[in-house]
C-alpha cells in the first residue's frame, strides 16, 4: 500500500509546525486537512501557515474553494481532490503528510470511503432547506435524530448542510449515513498510514494556547481581513465560510451587534469548544500515536524533542527512510 503520515490533534496544538519539520526530514509535502483552510482569502482566522512558516515545503489543499460559494464543498469532493494530491506527491517519490484537525477528512481519506452520486436527491435537499428556513434548523435536526441518532450525535445541529446530507442519504437509499459509513470503512484501506497526534494532558494549557492565538490573530489584522472580505462581498451571509470561527463573531462586531472585546471572547470560547469536540473525535481512534508536549519538562527544547520522538516512531515502525 501507498505510505502516508498523518499529523492530527486539536486546534493550536502545533500540528503545522511538526508537519513542516517532519517533511524536511522525510522528503515530504503537506496535505492540509482543515475544513476552513480550503477557502481562499480566509487567511489569518484559519491560521493558514505563512510563507515563512512553510519553510519551502509544498502545501496542498489550501485555497481551493471560493468562500462566496453557497453550496458547501463536500467531504466527498475534498477526499477526491486530496487523494489526487497524495498520488501526485507519491508519483514524485515524496512522502505525503496529512495535517489537520478535521477528523472527518482524515478518517475518510485513510479508510478509503467511497462516495456515490446515487444517494443524491436535489429536490429533497431543496425541500429540507425550505423546512429549515420556515421551521428552523432544530426541526430538521430532530428529523435526523429520529432516523439516525448516531449520525446526529456526531453532527452539530447548526451544521445544516451536513444534517441535510445525512437525511438525503437515508431518503435516497433507505440506509442511514452511519451504516453507509460502516460499510465503506470495511473496504481494504488504500494507504498504509502512521497517525501521530498532538494533545495536552492538561487541557487548560491547550486553552491558554488557543486564547493566545486568538489575541495574536487580532493583533495581526483579523478584523481588517474580515472587513475587507465583507466589503468586497467575498464573505457572504448564508455561506459555510461565513460561519467559520473567528469570522462569524467579527461579522457581528462589524455590524454593530457587539464589542470587539466581546467578539474576541466569543472566538476564544468557540475555539475551546471546537478543540474539545476535536479531541472527542480523535480519541475514538486507538491507532493514533500520541505525543503530549506538556509532558516534556524542558520548555526550551520542547519542539526539538517532539520532532525527535516523531522521527523515532517512524524509524521504529520501519515506515520510511529518514533522509
Amino acid at each position: 500500500m501507498k505510505k502516508v503520515i498523518a499529523i492530527v490533534g486539536p486546534t493550536a496544538s502545533g500540528k503545522s509546525a511538526l508537519a513542516v519539520e517532519l517533511a524536511k526530514h522525510v522528503n515530504g509535502e503537506v496535505i492540509s486537512c482543515d475544513s476552513m483552510q480550503i477557502y481562499k482569502h480566509l487567511d489569518i482566522g484559519t491560521a493558514k501557515p505563512t510563507f515563512e512558516e512553510t519553510q519551502g515545503i509544498a502545501h496542498h489543499m489550501i485555497d481551493v474553494v471560493d468562500p462566496s460559494e453557497i453550496d458547501a464543498y463536500s467531504c466527498a469532493e475534498f477526499v477526491r481532490d486530496a487523494k489526487e494530491a497524495i498520488n501526485d506527491v507519491i508519483s514524485r517519490k515524496k512522502m505525503p503528510i496529512l495535517c489537520g484537525g478535521t477528523g472527518l477528512y482524515v478518517d475518510n481519506i485513510l479508510s478509503s470511503t467511497e462516495f456515490s452520486d446515487a444517494d443524491t436527491d436535489l429536490d429533497y435537499r431543496e425541500e429540507l432547506f425550505k423546512l429549515a428556513e420556515g421551521l428552523g434548523n432544530d426541526h430538521v435536526y430532530r428529523m435526523l435524530v429520529s432516523v439516525d441518532p448516531e449520525s446526529a450525535a456526531a453532527t452539530h445541529p447548526n451544521n445544516l448542510k451536513r444534517v441535510i446530507r445525512a437525511l438525503e442519504i437515508y431518503h435516497a437509499t433507505g440506509i442511514t449515513k452511519t451504516e453507509w459509513d460502516r460499510r465503506s470503512h470495511e473496504k481494504e484501506p488504500e494507504y498504509d498510514a502512521v497517525v501521530i497526534g498532538l494533545a495536552y494532558l492538561d487541557r487548560e494549557k491547550l486553552y491558554e494556547r488557543i486564547d493566545t492565538r486568538v489575541d495574536i490573530m487580532i493583533e495581526n489584522g483579523l478584523v481588517n481581513e474580515v472587513r475587507d472580505l465583507l466589503e468586497k462581498k467575498i464573505l457572504r451571509p448564508g455561506t459555510t465560510a461565513a460561519q467559520a470561527i473567528g469570522y462569524k463573531e467579527l461579522i457581528g462586531y462589524l455590524e454593530g451587534e457587539t464589542s470587539l472585546e466581546a467578539a474576541a471572547d466569543d472566538i476564544k470560547r468557540e475555539s475551546r469548544r471546537y478543540a474539545k469536540r476535536q479531541m472527542t473525535w480523535f480519541k475514538r481512534n486507538k491507532n493514533i500515536h500520541w505525543i503530549y508536549p506538556d509532558s516534556i519538562a524542558s520548555y526550551d527544547d520542547r519542539f526539538k524533542i517532539i520532532v525527535n520522538n516523531a522521527l523515532e516512531l517512524l524509524t521504529k515502525l520501519d515506515f520510511c527512510a529518514i533522509l
